[in-house]
């Protein structure tokens, strides 16, 4: 196992002549800690794979440089790595029993037949694939293909990290959750470094320790859950964790204070009045109540959705999104909102404003 370091990699794709390059992967200087559990999260397109593929070393970074521990592999060949890598879809050998094909990547390597069959079943017993190991790959569903091809993923015990490009795409929903919670167990087991590709931020925050959110190329946050729920540096952050996403609005600041078309909204953490761009408060729907004294708005839609509300209301042009608890009474007339000033943030130029108590 290793820690894998970037160092200012940057990946572009070679453009049409007489054009400059596109970067897929814009400058990325980060560490992934040995034994973590890491999410890569973003929408399609963003740069997710290009960058576990340039860890993997099935590709070579057009800028930087890439360690394991105090190795550069920049230039190392995927072979000479010690990575296993989980794909999107199943590969699997059809001809081959499931035993056969948890056992190749043991038998490739020279290992004993007694380790090989030992990790076999340890493997087979932890994906509940006990009973298919006589079976040939052929005959097992889309769900049982990708459970092989996760067991050939973990059943070495010399690779430096697992590698999982979005490998529940194909699994049933209702068996989603079950190997996500398994491949979070099966990490606190084993105790590898696993960095998992998904964008679908359920997948990432029930498996990893830390999120790298990524967008438009580049990583814009990496922390907890937590972390990218209670403070989101970016307004992608914000919108895309969580459901519905953080409130967004267009505000001044005066005397430190954002100013939402003539209301001055009260918070915790304070600004510059100096700043250069532009500027929106961000408030996540669970901080937004309904109060006696606050913005006047129009309810525009009730969601309900069981333990809670999802409650859409408009001041003047300003959609804002709202979580209500069941039991919680939404008023008939004359609504009137307020904010938590814990809870308010400054973005400007979709950055958080950092600096004094917004730290």
């Amino acid at each position: 196992m290793a820690t894998i370091r970037f160092k200012n990699v940057q990946h572009a794709y070679p453009p049409p002549k007489g054009q400059d390059p596109v970067y897929a992967l814009k400058e990325v200087s980060q560490v992934w800690e040995d034994g973590s559990a890491y999410a890569l999260l973003g929408p399609s397109g963003c740069g997710k794979t290009t960058l576990l593929n340039i860890i993997s070393g099935l590709l070579t970074p057009s800028e930087g440089k890439v360690y394991f521990d105090d190795q550069d592999v920049t230039d190392l060949p995927t072979s000479d790595r010690q990575i296993a890598q989980v794909f999107q879809f199943p590969v699997v050998y059809d001809t081959m029993t499931v035993f056969d094909n948890l056992a190749f990547p043991l038998r490739n390597r020279g290992t004993d037949e007694a380790t090989v069959k030992k990790r076999v079943h340890q493997i087979a017993e932890m994906l509940d694939l006990t009973a298919n190991l006589k079976k040939k790959a052929s005959g097992l569903t889309a769900d049982g293909k990708q459970k092989i091809s996760l067991g050939r993923g973990l059943v070495r015990s010399d690779v430096n990290a697992i590698l999982f490009d979005e490998p529940l795409t194909v699994i049933d929903p209702h068996l989603k959750w079950q190997l996500r919670s398994k491949l979070k167990e099966l990490h606190q087991q084993i105790g590898v470094t696993m960095i998992y590709v998904t964008h679908d931020q359920v997948e990432a925050l029930t498996f990893a320790n830390k999120v790298v959110v990524m967008y438009d190329g580049a990583v814009v946050q990496v922390g907890t859950p937590v972390e990218l729920f209670n403070k989101p540096k970016h307004t992608f952050v914000g919108y895309f964790i969580g459901s519905p996403g953080m409130n967004f609005l267009p505000c001044k600041i005066d005397r430190g204070q954002p100013v939402f078309h003539n209301n001055i909204l009260a918070t915790s953490h304070p600004v510059s009045d100096d700043l250069n761009g532009r500027t929106v408060v961000g408030v996540r729907p669970e901080f937004v109540e309904f109060a006696d004294d606050g913005i006047p708005v129009v309810i525009e839609k009730i969601e309900d959705l069981g333990r809670y509300q999802v409650v859409t209301v408009k001041h003047e042009s300003e959609v804002i999104k709202m979580v209500v608890n069941e039991d919680q009474r939404i008023p008939a007339e004359s609504p009137k909102i307020h904010f938590n000033p814990d809870q308010i943030r400054i973005y400007c130029d979709d950055w958080l404003v950092e600096g004094g108590d917004n730290e």
